[in-house]
């Protein structure tokens, strides 16, 4: 039996998303960040402050499950091409995890520091979706696109007076993805589900420096992102 035979012949169809997200920040430090002793001034909150300093041996990214709900605007372009936008609104989190050495008076401490960046971003994707042939109630597609994201917990000030004896770990709020993504269509009686998993790579360095051991030994900080997504239409 086909369902909703004449379906794919409408002009517009609006629906929503609900969709699991993993962030992942891809780090690309400077010059032999390793060989560097910073001194304390750029050690804001490991106490007792060393007398020696500090060096930064490794940095390393750590994602965490998010969570993403969206609405859906799809606009016909022909047989097999459609023109999508989807607003979203979505939730993650993000660890920065530093090794770092410490020069006390009389020996050395190896410590591992964590930076937890929470992030709630605003979404404005715009897709283009190449689909194949319809067969039975069927059709897998292949997506690309760009997105414009506005993160609004990147520098929130009660994370900041929550944590007065940490320094927190700040991003720029604005960034710009780039997408692709492919998935599957099944069409029911009464809507089409779909189901769909698509990579987003932002192209901004998002890392606000502050001239702390934190930051300033990142050359360049991009976000990425896995989602998988489950379309009703």
């Amino acid at each position: 039996m086909i369902n909703s035979p004449r379906y794919d012949d409408d002009i517009v169809h609006f629906g929503f998303v609900l969709g699991a997200n993993m962030s992942y920040l891809s780090i690309r430090p400077i010059p032999g960040f390793q060989k560097i002793v910073w001194d304390s001034t750029y050690l804001p909150d490991i106490l007792p402050t060393p007398a020696g300093g500090a060096r930064v041996l490794s940095i390393e990214s750590v994602p965490s499950p998010g969570f993403v709900i969206s609405i859906v605007s799809d606009l016909r372009l022909g047989p097999l091409f459609n023109l999508r936008f989807i607003p979203s609104l979505s939730f993650g989190d993000r660890d920065l995890v530093y090794t770092v050495l410490v020069y006390n008076k009389t020996d050395t401490t190896l410590m591992t520091i964590t930076k937890k960046v929470p992030s709630t971003y605003i979404n404005f994707p715009l897709e283009i979706k190449y689909k194949a042939l319809r067969y039975n109630n069927f059709r897998p597609y292949l997506l690309a696109g760009a997105q414009y994201s506005l993160d609004l917990a990147s520098q929130a000030k009660k994370r900041e007076q929550r944590n007065r004896d940490q320094k927190i770990v700040k991003f720029n709020a604005n960034d710009v993805y780039v997408e692709a993504g492919v998935g599957f269509d099944f069409y029911n009686e009464w809507f089409k589900l779909g189901i769909e998993l698509k990579m987003m790579y932002g192209l901004m360095d998002v890392l606000k420096r502050e001239h702390n051991i934190y930051t300033d030994p990142i050359q360049k900080l991009n976000s990425k992102i896995f989602q998988l997504s489950f379309t009703f239409e």
